[in-house]
């Protein structure tokens, strides 16, 4: 007989198991972040409906001299969550005209989103040394000891709304432990808004949100040798009012058996029962200073567009 290989399960097994077995089912937003689920998301941010990236750069466009001479001189730029660094060229192309060597630190979780970075950024900013940090932040921030200061440290994207009230004030603390009276912090956040414009965001025409919801069933196929029926779970976008975020579902769209043969789990779903996999929290100013303030910063600037849709705070330890 010949004995069957075993494989360990991924690091990320035990918060599976623990929220498809909790009383509401649900999965960290980290699992969208494979390979296909960074180029679906890429596809997101080029969507009419998507508003954030555009609006953040717009942004950026406009600001970002501002934003430098604000933060400081002589500055190294880190990023955190970089993907792909689109945005940040603006301030890259802004920083080079004013230093004759730049240091940027794209760190993220996904290293063909870094390789991608760091070829058009060396590419398009020849004066930038672009130095990549494969990274999860649940293993903290302990890599910016490595890194020269003055640093910016930049948190674009509205990221920060991914994560809930306590845990976005805990994340920024763990930051805030490893800069230095010098160092900045550049946070982006998305505010308020109508609904009109803000769930088609989330709910796109074309379904490419769809698709990047349901490609965490993927995800746990093939990395937890699952069974999951993809296609039998609907996208499910909708406002909470009482913690003003978005909430994306996956919604069972008939009863049915999943199990993850890896981790020996069956999953039970009842018809329109859900998987909660992301939330994204939105602003006020008043909100913004409060978090900033629990994590032991304080905003010295806010830069938005015209309409106030999105905000880019400076702030310092």
């Amino acid at each position: 007989m010949i004995a069957r290989e075993l494989v360990a399960p991924p690091a990320f097994a035990l918060e599976v198991e623990q929220g498809l077995t909790g009383a509401v089912k649900s999965l960290p937003p980290k699992l969208f972040y494979d390979q296909r689920g960074s180029e679906l998301f890429e596809e997101i941010t080029r969507l009419p409906e998507y508003y954030l990236t555009r609006t953040e750069l717009e942004i950026l466009r406009d600001r970002s001299r501002d934003i430098l001479a604000a933060a400081g001189q002589g500055l190294t730029l880190v990023e955190l969550g970089a993907g792909t660094a689109a945005k940040t060229t603006t301030l890259l192309h802004a920083l080079s005209a004013t230093q004759l060597r730049v240091q940027y630190f794209p760190v993220d979780i996904s290293r063909s989103a870094l390789l991608d970075a760091r070829q058009r950024i060396e590419a398009q900013c020849p004066r930038v040394i672009v130095r990549p940090v494969v990274a999860d932040f649940s293993n903290g921030f302990s890599f910016l000891h490595n890194m020269p200061g003055p640093k910016l440290v930049l948190y674009l994207g509205s990221s920060i709304g991914n994560f809930d009230p306590d845990e976005a004030v805990s994340m920024l603390r763990q930051v805030t432990e490893h800069l230095n009276d010098e160092d900045r912090f550049l946070i982006g956040t998305d505010m308020v808004k109508d609904l009109s414009v803000l769930l088609p965001a989330y709910d796109d025409a074309q379904g490419i949100t769809a698709e990047f919801n349901r490609n965490v069933l993927h995800r746990l196929n093939r990395d937890l040798d699952g069974n999951f029926d993809v296609n039998s779970f609907a996208h499910v976008a909708l406002w909470n009012s009482e913690h003003s975020r978005v909430e994306m579902h996956l919604e069972s769209t008939k009863p049915q058996m999943a199990c993850l043969s890896l981790l020996n789990l069956p999953i039970p779903f009842k018809a329109g029962e859900r998987i909660h996999t992301e939330n994204s929290y939105k602003y006020t100013l008043p909100a913004v200073e409060r978090l900033l303030a629990r994590s032991g910063l304080t905003r010295t600037n806010t830069w938005m567009d015209q309409r106030r849709w999105f905000g880019l705070h400076l702030a310092r330890p």
